[in-house]
């Protein structure tokens, strides 16, 4: 769908920059899609300096008509600059990397002229081998980590749409880990804080990365494989036993590299599961069902390799793995 069907409402706000904004950063979105492109308009709204890059159909409706969020907390539309060249833009004081993973090689190196001597890269990608993969050409004392917890979808160019009200953050600090949150990490998020996002703001984020990772990977995987939500492969006792084993691997993989995980990890994750609504599909899953690449080598694929590296065995995420790589790319025709 290349053209905007939206047409905005009675009702809904359309947010300029706000002067009475403090300190306000400069935010370059790289990867503003349903993630990207969510917290990059509450910031704008919030009256931050945002800069998204886009493309295609995605870029014009921007440009032309703002970048509109469909919400139940709110419904509103932000005007803020689109670029496609990184070229164009002004260095960031934060840039904000939420591309998926299989885009980084194209998507990496449009960093280069974005970070300046005072620039952070946050990186909100799935997975855990993000942080190391942007460090490798920006250097690693530019990068944070976290992860992101949101329900959105990029419903038509110029459009997302978040389903439900969640809209986390987790980060911190990933090269660098202190027993403290660092001040760098303290600013970004009290401004995610006055832009109404729920953020958290962490000394070491290896360990929430990770914590999601252990649940993520295997619920992707699942889910993937059997095309089908979690509901049914949960109340299936079989399917639910073989799930938590999956769990275990890639939790034996975090020991293995020494995460310090806490000790009832597991039993978070049962309590997490079990309240999850029977229709929740995993973006792989939705991905999948429409043809579209899937992020099987960020998550699958990692496991299988640290797991390799690690000496500690992987049975059925390797099973899983190989169920899936197919489909890397898209749909087979």
């Amino acid at each position: 769908m290349d053209e905007l069907w939206y047409s905005p409402a009675a009702g809904i706000s359309r947010c300029l920059v706000l002067a009475e904004t403090m300190n306000p950063m400069h935010v370059v979105v790289l990867g503003s899609g349903a993630v990207g492109g969510y917290y990059g308009a509450k910031l704008a709204r919030a009256g931050h300096r945002v800069t998204f890059l886009a493309r295609r159909g995605h870029l014009r409706a921007i440009r032309e008509r703002g970048l509109l969020i469909w919400s139940p907390l709110g419904d509103f539309v932000v005007q803020a600059n689109a670029e496609e060249d990184p070229a164009c833009v002004e260095q960031a004081d934060v840039v904000l990397f939420a591309v998926k993973t299989y885009d980084n090689a194209t998507a990496i190196p449009m960093l280069a002229p974005l970070v300046g001597p005072s620039t952070t890269v946050l990186t909100l990608q799935n997975g855990v081998d993000s942080a190391e993969a942007i460090a490798s050409a920006v250097g690693r004392d530019k990068v944070v980590a976290g992860s992101a917890y949101i329900a959105a979808a990029l419903s038509a160019p110029g459009l997302i749409e978040q389903t439900g009200t969640h809209r986390r953050i987790i980060f911190g600090e990933v090269f660098s880990v202190g027993t403290t949150v660092s001040g760098r990490v303290s600013r970004i998020a009290d401004a995610m804080a006055s832009a109404d996002i729920e953020v958290e703001a962490v000394a070491d984020a290896r360990v929430p990365i990770w914590e999601k990772f252990i649940y993520l990977a295997p619920f992707a995987a699942f889910t993937g494989a059997a095309r089908l939500p979690v509901g049914p492969l949960w109340a299936d006792a079989d399917i639910r036993a073989q799930f938590l084993a999956a769990v275990a691997e890639v939790e034996a993989i975090a020991r293995a590299e020494r995460i310090p995980l806490s000790a009832d990890l597991r039993a978070r994750m049962l309590t997490y599961a079990e309240k999850l609504p029977p229709s929740t599909r995993s973006s792989l899953l939705i991905d999948l069902s429409q043809g579209k690449r899937i992020e099987v080598d960020a998550l699958q694929g990692a496991v299988v390799r640290r797991g390799r590296a690690a000496g500690v065995p992987t049975p059925i995420m390797a099973t899983l793995y190989a169920v899936l790589k197919p489909y890397e790319h898209g749909a087979i025709h």
